[in-house]
């Protein structure tokens, strides 16, 4: 694989030039329109512009396409070969082969597969998973986890510096009852080295605070204790704060095991916990008092919105400082959109939260644009998405009713795609059948969420994510084991291209879906949706399997042989390339 790196230019970006300046060439009033081209499915692209534009110049449809046609000149024209009108004001655009095979080539030889650099020297800020420390992480971490993943290595292949932000929660009223708790009751094993194999310590300080907790609802006077130990937290006390420290970095252990095992990119150096806003509070609120922003109400200092009426009219508000001077999470997220536009000099702010959160950052957005924090040129997105449901479309939990751990439901995706792997390969040994189920129950989990539009609920089936057939993870990391397969049979032939060897149907079809990858990775990037990467790797595993069964690849004669092998080569890079964008292993076998 080359290092160097080219733009390719898509064949849909280069018909849509030539169609635009034929349009401009027949039409001066038209000149710069877009051309409206499509890939199709009555030709190899569409053109809708002559229907899309006709209105605007007081011409039929029909006679605006045959104008552009007449001002076409595809004769020798090394992409198009045909231009012709189709129904009521469509042109149908049919593309030379040499010209499919010159961008397999151009992709095949190129280290970025002819993906521009789109977002140089962009600042991207992504706030995603964010769970609470000493809790365990359960299914309602999953999707801001996996999504909030994927859109960081997307972005950050199209060249943005990519800064990941991990919003632990790490400060409040639990920490005074836990630590008060511990201090009480030094028997308590809750580090990792204590515990048996199979507990984790967030698992440990999970049930010692539901401990804690009855306790503080039981007995008035460990509940005093505790209000003091929050007290001393804040004020840096030094023993109180080195339990706090150990609490934190104890369960920070624990996510990374699960962040490890789902193969996503955060690390602890990735942690910016609540915690780290705290002495950022005042000056923030000041300011906001300052500008008139934050008014008193009640004895509290609220924002007003301008953008935003609840019931009866009332404007809605955020809660700046409450009545008895303490803040809240309002005031955490103020001073953290305004640490990260002023301190880390972010371009782009994404935050990875669920749909029910979508108000409340619709508002502080709108503070910190009024502010004067959020400036033009700069882009804060809520990237919300829906819940996940058991497979009966209510909402997911456990038999008893309480909320599923991460890990069991890992285990169990795991375990059922071990029983499908063994099935269907009887004679692999343990040590490959465990790497393949693993890889395959982690792919499934992860593929079934992210191919899920994102702000829309969808239903936690595990039979039916592990399953091998059909718009899976598991059935595109077959894919991508079926074309490396061949490639290994292959030997090394099928690194440079004919470009003359007429083309098979099935072949165009193939080529033509390689040539769409980068302009569905920066649409991803655009509009932080990554179930259209999912859907376009779904396609392009499906045009190679129709390419399989119509082309022989190892039987044919050079420098047919040649070509196909190259197909197969882009193929495997390509589908490796985007479950890796997803965050998925691409393994060699399954």
């Amino acid at each position: 694989m080359s290092a160097h790196h080219q733009d390719v230019p898509s064949l849909l970006e280069r018909i849509a030039t030539t169609m635009s300046e034929a349009i401009g060439r027949v039409r001066e009033d038209l000149a710069g329109a877009d051309p409206v081209v499509r890939r199709s499915d009555r030709a190899d692209f569409q053109c809708n512009a002559p229907l899309a534009l006709a209105k605007r110049v007081g011409v039929p449809p029909r006679d605006l396409a045959a104008q552009v046609v007449a001002g076409l000149d595809v004769e020798g024209d090394a992409v198009i070969a045909a231009v012709e009108p189709s129904g009521p004001g469509f042109l149908n655009v049919t593309v030379t082969g040499a010209a499919v095979w010159e961008q397999v080539a151009a992709r095949l030889a190129d280290a970025r597969l002819g993906v521009g650099v789109t977002e140089p020297g962009r600042r991207v800020v992504i706030d995603y998973s964010a769970p609470n420390i000493a809790k365990e992480m359960h299914v309602g971490h999953l999707r801001t986890t996996i999504i909030g993943d994927s859109l960081a290595r997307v972005v950050g292949f199209l060249g943005a510096d990519v800064l990941r932000q991990n919003h632990l929660g790490d400060f409040g009223t639990q920490f005074g009852m836990l630590i008060q708790y511990l201090d009480e009751h030094p028997d308590a094993a809750w580090h990792q080295d204590e515990l048996g194999e199979g507990t984790s310590a967030v698992s440990a300080l999970d049930g010692l605070y539901r401990s804690a907790r009855a306790e503080f609802d039981a007995d008035p006077e460990f509940a005093d204790r505790s209000r003091s130990r929050v007290v001393a937290l804040q004020a840096g006390d030094p023993a109180t704060v080195a339990v706090w420290q150990d609490i934190v970095a104890e369960s920070e252990r624990s996510f990374s095991a699960i962040y490890d095992r789902l193969n996503v990119l955060l690390t602890p150096e990735d942690s910016v916990g609540e915690s780290f806003y705290n002495p950022m509070l005042g000056e923030t609120v000041r300011e906001l008092v300052d500008a008139g922003l934050a008014v008193e109400s009640d004895g509290a200092l609220v924002f007003y919105s301008d953008e935003v009426s609840g019931p009866e009219g009332k404007p809605v508000t955020l809660m700046v400082r409450k009545r008895d001077g303490g803040y809240g999470y309002d005031t955490t997220d103020l001073a953290t959109i305004r640490y990260r536009l002023r301190d880390l000099k972010a371009n782009r702010l994404i935050y990875v939260t669920d749909s029910r959160q979508a108000l409340h950052f619709q508002l502080v957005f709108e503070a910190a644009r009024r502010a004067g924090w959020l400036t033009d040129g700069v882009t804060a997105e809520h990237a919300a998405y829906g819940t996940i449901l058991g497979p009966d479309g209510t909402p997911f939990k456990t038999r008893a009713g309480g909320t599923v751990r991460l890990m069991d439901l890992l285990d169990d995706a795991v375990s059922r795609a071990r029983a499908i792997v063994a099935e269907k390969n009887p004679d692999l040994d343990a040590a490959e059948l465990d790497r393949i189920a693993e890889s395959a129950g982690i792919a499934a989990v992860k593929y079934a969420d992210l191919s899920t539009s994102r702000v829309k609920d969808y239903s936690f089936d595990v039979d039916r994510m592990v399953s091998f057939a059909g718009n899976t993870g598991v059935y595109l990391q077959y894919a991508h084991a079926r074309v490396s397969s061949i490639l290994h049979h292959a030997g090394d032939s099928g690194t440079t291209v004919d470009r003359a060897v007429p083309m098979h149907p099935a072949e165009r079809e193939l080529g033509l879906a390689l040539d769409a990858y980068g302009a569905v990775v920066t649409e991803v990037a655009d509009t932080l949706e990554p179930h259209r990467l999912c859907g376009y790797l779904y396609d392009l595993a499906r045009a190679f399997t129709a390419f399989y069964d119509a082309c022989p690849v190892l039987k044919a004669d050079e420098p047919v042989r040649g070509n196909r092998v190259a197909l197969c080569r882009l193929t495997a890079r390509t589908l490796g390339h985007g479950l890796e964008l997803l965050g998925i292993t691409a393994p060699q076998r399954m």
